[in-house]
């Protein structure tokens, strides 16, 4: 591991502990986290993703779980450690991993560890799931990622993940403004086309869904002097087309800021 990779790495650990962030971080944190999480709890999207999320999980009960960059924790991980044969849980945060440690204490078979993904001295493989949300675009080198997620994989491993895209046209352009000003830009890299077809490439996609495409203007929509039903009503229109188009349509996918997918490893040639 070179020394930039260990100082981002350091760098990282800090950041997701002590959630500093400078002005235009968390001008694009309101935006991000604020307005749109709101939305999306209105309208449902936060359910349908958790929903769709366990459909793609299957049946846990012989399946050997690594929740990949999981910090403390979200609904999903419990439920992973809940109902795996074995759950692992990494981070690079002590904190974070020191509080979902003491959640996950009681349940058998579940355990949570400090350790980087890529580091050597991560040993551990033959994993059937590799749960990764909002984790695949913290990596810059997206060959390596995939080499590794490969590597960790038994035959017929799968992934469910969840990652910002960076291919709608306004976000692309918002985000390149306020990016050089970031206080996480060294280890925040949102899906590219490019990205996401190296991932289509190297694993089978047995299914994808992604959201606020047409629904992320629901923002604006609300400054509209209509009823708020009606806000909602096309709110949550706008959010089933994106939901259903963006499952073949790769034009549609790509207007929307936010892509989960479910990826199972290729078989050995």
């Amino acid at each position: 591991m070179n020394r930039d990779y260990k100082n981002i790495n350091q760098r990282q650990r800090e950041f997701y502990n002590t959630k500093k962030k400078n002005v235009a971080t968390r001008i694009w944190s309101y935006f991000r986290n604020g307005a749109l999480n709101r939305i999306k709890k209105r309208i449902g999207v936060e359910h349908d993703i958790y929903e769709l999320h366990k459909a793609w999980f299957g049946d846990l009960s012989n399946k050997k779980v690594l929740d990949l960059g999981c910090f403390e924790g979200n609904s999903l991980s419990f439920y992973l450690a809940q109902n795996s044969k074995e759950y692992l849980g990494i981070d690079l945060s002590p904190k974070g991993i020191n509080n979902l440690s003491q959640r996950i204490l009681k349940i058998p078979g579940a355990r949570a560890e400090v350790i980087d993904f890529l580091s050597e001295d991560f040993k551990e493989k033959d994993f059937d799931l590799i749960y990764a949300y909002g984790v695949l675009h913290h990596f810059k080198d997206v060959d390596e990622l995939i080499s590794k997620l490969n590597e960790k994989l038994c035959n017929g491993g799968e992934i469910v993940s969840h990652d910002p895209l960076q291919t709608s046209l306004p976000i692309k352009l918002i985000r390149s403004i306020y990016r050089p000003f970031q206080s996480d830009k060294d280890w925040e890299w949102p899906f590219s086309k490019k990205t996401y077809y190296k991932f289509e490439e190297a694993f089978e996609i047995r299914g994808r869904r992604a959201v606020l495409g047409k629904a992320k203007w629901s923002v604006f929509a609300n400054l509209l002097p209509v009823s708020e039903e009606k806000k909602i009503n096309k709110a949550k229109l706008w959010h089933r087309e994106d939901w259903e188009m963006s499952a073949h349509s790769d034009k549609h996918m790509f207007t929307c800021m936010h892509l989960s997918l479910h990826m199972v490893k290729k078989p050995v040639k």
